[in-house]
């Protein structure tokens, strides 16, 4: 079972990915996971901010599904047109 609060420590020291359509100018985002839980990381921060300072986002597995469900469905596009 996921623990009720994602451990930011963990994530923060995580093996992130860059996605491979992501720009190489920094705009971008990278993921890690950690058992059951997703981390995303800005890009930007990735290269310039210590490992224990950057912001980092956690999501468990089926949170962002459901974002990516949504987004390929376009739920958000009015947001970036």
């Amino acid at each position: 079972m996921t623990e009720e609060r994602p451990p930011i420590e963990q994530l923060r020291r995580g093996k992130y990915e860059k996605p491979s359509a992501s720009p190489d100018k920094g705009n971008c985002f990278r993921l890690t996971r950690v058992g059951d839980w997703i981390g995303v990381q800005d890009d930007k921060e990735y290269t310039t901010t210590p490992v224990d300072k950057r912001t980092t986002l956690g999501f468990t597995i089926a949170e962002l599904e459901a974002f990516l469900i949504s987004a390929k469905a376009g739920e958000f596009d009015h947001l970036i047109a």
